[in-house]
Parts: C-alpha cells; sequence; structure tokens
C-alpha cells in the first residue's frame, strides 16, 4: 500500500488529505488560527458546580462553557493547584518545578464541590472541540505528545504502551525513559518508540521539557481565561500520529508549511525529508492529485459503491444513521441472501472508510440488508472488526441485532467533517433569472478591465469550470491570448473542478481573492 499526504495551504484554512493506493481515506480542514482545539492549554476560571453530574463549568473563553468532569481533574490535581497558586500570587518568579513536593492523589470517587469552587482559576487542556451547541471538553491532566513519549507534569511515573509486547522491550524502554526522566513528570512510552535508540528518546524528551518551560513561563501574569499553550498546527500533529514507512510522498503548496513539515520529517524520521515536495503547478493541488472529485463524491447524503449498491447516511444530533441498500442488484429469492451478504460485506469495507474520512464519532448505527443465516451475520461482524482495525480512533463494534442493525461507538474529539457536495446557482444567484450565457465571456472580460485599468493589478489568476476554460483556450488565437494582449501579459486562465459551470474566481499572486462580484450577483 502507498500512503500520500496532500496539503492545500489556502489564505482562511488548511486541508490535508490522506491517500492510500490513490483513494482518499482521510480529509481534514483546519481554519488558520484556530481557537480551542485539542490539545490548547488555557488558564480558566470556574464558572459553575454541578454536584448531580459531578462535574464544573470552566470559562475558557468560549461563548460556551466549557465542561470539566471530576474523573479528568488527574489524580495530582491537588499537585498542580499548589504550583499554580504559587505562580500566580508572585508575578515575577515562578517556583522551581523540580522542587515541588507531589500531594497525595485525590479520592477516585470524591465529589467536584470538595476539590473545586466558584470563582477558582485552574489549568486546563482541551480534550474535545466544542461541537453543535456543546462547549470544549476539558481536563485537568496536562500532557505533551511527541512521536515516541508523551510528557505529563506534576506526576512522577513510567508508562510502557501494552502494544510493546516483548518484555524485554518493555523493561529496555522502561529502565532508559527512568534513567533521562525530569523529576516530578510523568512519562508514556509509545509504540512507536520500539527499538528506537536513546538518543533518539532522549532529543524529543528535551523538545517537549522546552515546549513546557517556555509555556508555562506565561502563567503568572495571565489572566483568566487566557491561552498559556498552543497545540502544534494539525498538519504536524497528523504526521506526528500516523507517519509511518509506507508514505511515499507529501505534498504541500505553500513554503512556509513546506520548510515546517520537511524540518519535522527530519526530525523525526531522519534521512527521509526528500519525500516532502513543494507543489508548484498552476492547477489547484486537490485537483491535480484528483482528490476534489473524490470530495464531491464521496461527501454526499447519498455514497454509491460496488455494482450500483449505495448508503444512505444522516447526521442527527445524537448519532449519526446509516442505511445500506443494494440498489439493482438482483431481488430473486434464491439469490437474496448472497446478494445480502457480498452487499454488505462491500458496505462494510465502504463505511469503515467513510468514518474515517468524515471523522464521524459518537453512536453509528447501521441498518445492513438482512440475512436470515447466522454465519453470515457473523461473518459481516467479523468483516466489519477487520475492515475498522486501521482506524486510530478509538471504537466498539457490536454484532448484529435481531432487526439487523449494527452499533459502533466511535472516539469523537472533533466534529464530523461535512462538506456541502450541492452547488448554489452560479448563474442566478437566487433570484430565479439568467442573463444570457453567451454574454459570460464579454462579462469576465469587463470585469478583466475594471481590474487592469482601474483597480491597477497587473498579474492574476482567473479560476474558471473545467468547460468554460476549455472554451477561453479553445483554437490558435483564444480568447485567453487576446485578453492578454489587450490587457496584461499578467493574466492565466486555471481550470477549477472545485467551481461551479458559471462560478468564477480572481486571485492575486499572493493567493488573496478579488472580489469582483457586481451588487446584482450579491443580492
Amino acid at each position: 500500500m502507498i500512503s500520500e499526504l496532500v496539503v492545500d495551504v489556502q489564505p482562511k484554512e488548511v486541508s490535508i488529505a490522506i491517500l492510500e493506493d490513490k483513494n482518499l481515506v482521510e480529509l481534514q480542514k483546519e481554519a488558520r488560527n484556530l481557537s480551542y482545539a485539542v490539545g490548547d492549554i488555557y488558564l480558566g476560571k470556574v464558572k459553575k458546580l454541578m454536584p448531580g453530574l459531578n462535574a464544573a463549568f470552566i470559562d475558557v473563553g468560549y461563548k460556551k462553557d466549557a465542561f470539566l468532569h471530576y474523573l479528568d481533574l488527574g489524580p495530582n490535581f491537588n499537585t498542580q493547584q499548589k504550583f499554580l497558586k504559587q505562580a500566580l500570587s508572585d508575578q515575577k518568579k515562578l517556583p522551581v518545578f523540580s522542587k515541588i513536593q507531589i500531594l497525595p492523589e485525590i479520592e477516585k470517587e470524591g465529589s467536584i464541590s470538595d476539590v473545586l469552587k466558584v470563582g477558582q482559576e485552574v489549568l486546563v487542556q482541551i480534550a474535545k472541540e466544542p461541537i453543535s451547541t456543546k462547549g470544549p471538553r476539558l481536563t485537568s491532566e496536562l500532557s505533551f505528545a511527541g512521536r515516541y513519549i508523551v510528557l505529563i507534569p506534576f506526576s512522577d511515573k513510567v508508562s510502557v504502551s501494552q502494544k510493546i509486547k516483548s518484555s524485554e522491550e518493555r523493561a529496555r524502554l522502561r529502565q532508559l525513559i527512568q534513567s533521562i526522566k525530569p523529576k516530578n513528570f510523568s512519562v508514556i512510552v509509545r509504540t512507536s518508540s520500539e527499538g528506537k535508540r536513546v538518543a533518539e528518546l532522549d532529543h524529543e524528551l528535551k523538545t517537549l521539557l522546552k515546549r513546557w518551560e517556555d509555556n508555562i513561563v506565561k502563567v503568572p501574569k495571565a489572566k483568566a481565561p487566557s491561552i498559556v499553550y498552543e497545540e502544534t498546527g494539525r498538519t504536524v500533529a497528523l504526521l506526528r500520529d500516523i507517519f509511518n514507512p509506507s508514505f511515499q510522498h507529501i505534498y504541500v503548496n505553500d513554503t512556509d508549511f513546506y520548510n515546517s513539515v520537511k524540518d519535522y520529517v527530519s526530525l523525526i524520521a531522519p534521512g527521509r525529508s526528500d519525500i516532502v515536495q513543494l507543489y508548484t503547478g498552476e492547477l489547484p493541488i486537490f485537483d491535480n492529485f484528483a482528490i476534489t472529485k473524490q470530495i464531491k463524491s464521496l461527501f454526499g447524503r447519498t455514497v454509491t459503491y460496488k455494482s450500483g449498491a449505495y448508503l444512505i447516511i444522516e447526521h442527527t444530533e445524537a448519532m449519526h444513521v446509516i442505511d445500506v441498500n443494494s440498489g439493482n442488484r438482483s431481488k430473486g429469492s434464491d439469490a437474496q441472501e448472497k446478494t445480502a451478504i457480498d452487499v454488505n460485506i462491500s458496505a462494510a469495507d465502504e463505511i469503515a472508510r467513510q468514518l474515517r474520512l468524515r471523522d464521524m464519532g459518537g453512536i453509528i448505527v447501521i441498518d445492513f440488508i438482512d440475512m436470515t443465516e447466522s454465519a453470515n451475520r457473523q461473518k459481516l461482524f467479523e468483516h466489519m472488526n477487520k475492515a475498522m482495525s486501521s482506524d486510530r480512533a478509538k471504537h466498539n463494534i457490536l454484532p448484529l441485532s435481531k432487526f439487523g442493525l449494527m452499533q459502533i461507538t466511535r472516539q469523537r474529539v472533533r466534529p464530523a467533517m461535512d462538506v456541502e457536495t450541492t452547488e448554489s446557482c452560479p448563474t442566478c444567484f437566487g433570484t430565479g433569472t439568467v442573463k444570457p450565457s453567451i454574454l459570460f465571456t464579454e462579462s469576465l472580460e469587463g470585469k478583466i478591465d475594471c481590474l487592469v485599468n482601474k483597480h491597477n493589478v497587473k498579474k492574476f489568476v482567473l479560476h474558471v469550470h473545467p468547460y468554460v476554460a476549455a472554451f477561453i483556450n479553445k483554437g490558435i488565437f483564444p480568447l485567453s491570448w487576446r485578453w492578454k494582449m489587450k490587457y496584461t501579459y499578467g493574466l492565466k486562465v486555471i481550470p477549477n473542478q472545485s467551481l461551479a459551470f458559471m462560478e468564477y474566481k480572481f486571485i492575486d499572486p499572493d493567493k488573496n481573492e478579488l472580489d469582483m462580484l457586481e451588487e446584482k450577483e450579491i443580492k
């Protein structure tokens, strides 16, 4: 299997696509300068205690108060609070972290009102991003994740991943980390650290430690609510979690992002930084790698897959519901059971892909085609487990119920990815009346004239639908050539699959969109 990562950097957001054998399996979008992302650390203030829920609502600056459960305080919450009080009381001098005494752990079955009070300041980390009407989910057990280890302050333990089966390797890693670990820090050794040398682990430990030291100094002067630490960009975080030898290429269309990704790859995989490539083509990067077309076909309400069968995917406030349909497959009584198992097995593969792709979390209910044989029902259950084995998100799958329903719970840390695949009418702009389409190119020429002669913009790119681009560029002396001769040689016409038929965009050299909509087009 060949894995590729494609990063599309735009002025307002960054889109990250993961391809496996050219097929899109994951898509993540992150707004530039995103707040309240997973991993961010805030100095918050207790707004309200909820003894019935054994939880508290914390003000971290978001429009909705964040949720902090007693079980998410962490066992060493008292130690953290002691450090925080000392730090806030003396703004000039931060307490020496190594000299802090670790206090006894809080009770596992304790009450939130015994630990917190209204108005109290707390250090918290975003565990789940705001979803729908809910504010962020918080934890007080702070952590800094690296590729090989996770650093946790206010504790003093070493834990090794259970996925490392070799007892000798587990003992080696435990002893190694114990010898280099600073005082008052816990370390979780991740699965990817198996077989790694002490130099690599020590380097990452020092990197994470510096990250903690550089940000904790902000606490004494901070006023709740305020951000203390901002997690690394999602591109780097994604690489940290999923990078493996199967990655053949990483394509980035922005120089700054290219440099940061290349530096990170050279750090975690010395000698492999050459797989990171800067994309400089004229076509949008997602169009070039046939990602745009896949997004349009995979994110709709209806998803067609093998032999005409299709899925209906509905998102509700409480859960996600998926209906499996056989489409125009054979409905004969003799072949009904065989058709059902074939369609269901194929559906399981596509559903596993869709869960990763849309990052669907919470409760997922799947209505498979009814099967009468228990052996087939068991076969489908086993196949679903196998199909989801590569999913990094924690999940639990239940066997089919009596009604042929399969229930899945999947870890939810971000809102489900929802891409609008339907296109608003670019011709009438919702008015119900259209200008003659034959005059579209004349309208474009008028806007080019305005840009060049009125606004003095000499260099820009015109993005249009591929069909329109084909018309503009056809012939020995195409329309685009005549526009260049008449107005500016700095004009480029680029086909863009993400645009609707009569839609257009003017982009300047800094990748900023130039607004050329007329008043009647906006209404």
